[in-house]
Formats: C-alpha cells, structure tokens, sequence
C-alpha cells in the first residue's frame, strides 16, 4: 500500500475514533449514501459504520462515510401531497416575473428572468 493511503487505513478505529479505510478500499457490505441510494436504500437512522478517506495535497482529506448495507431501510415512496408540493415549486422557478409565462425550463438567477425578456433585441433580430 502507498505510504499516503496508509495515513487512511485504521480499521480498528484506534486514530480516528471509527474504522477508516483509504479511498476505494473499503470493505464489502458498507456503503455511502449515495451508493445506497443507487441500490433503492436509506440508512434509516443507523449510526456511521466506518468511513473512507482520501488524501489530498496542501488540503485535508476527503471524507465519506459509510453505512452497513445489511441495515438499511428501502427509500419511501413520495407521497401525494409531496408530489404536488414538488410540482408547485418547479412551476415558480420556471415562471418568469416579467411576463408571468412558462418558459419551459428553470430561469437562470443570474438574469432574473426568461431569455425572451433579458435580451428582447435579440429576439426580434432572429
């Protein structure tokens, strides 16, 4: 193993409190929580099983931590009124203030409002 990602592997959790492995290496059955989301999982309130560091120069590491797969509850499934909560908020940040239209994508912050608005010279040159 490379004198860096040994500074990461601790499996006992006596330096850094809880099992830490180099990046990539971590053991089967563990998982982050974008991984177990891909998988359909949550952690589901389970405590930080270990955690995967990667070193980087003049930084300190990256950190991810890692949640035992075995314990992991199914993602719930969105409700009704969420979904429509959802669909409300969507619908405001593709509505432009200007001209109170759906301009079929979100507006940009950076303008305030739909490209039509922002740059009408443009528009009608086309």
């Amino acid at each position: 193993m490379a004198p860096a990602l040994s500074k990461c592997y601790d499996p006992s959790g006596s330096q850094y409190g809880i099992p830490t492995y180099p990046w990539r290496y971590a053991p089967d059955g563990l998982a982050t929580r974008r991984q177990l989301r891909a998988r359909g999982l949550r952690p589901g309130g389970q405590p930080i099983a270990a955690q995967v560091l990667r070193p980087r120069y003049r930084r300190g590491p990256l950190v991810a931590y890692l949640y035992r797969v075995d314990r992991a509850k199914p993602v719930r499934s969105m409700t009704p009124g969420k979904r429509s909560a959802l669909a409300k908020a969507m619908l405001a940040r593709r509505t432009c203030p200007s001209c109170r239209t759906d301009a079929g994508y979100v507006i940009p912050v950076s303008l305030g409002m739909c490209v039509t608005c922002a740059y009408p010279e443009e528009q009608r040159a086309a």
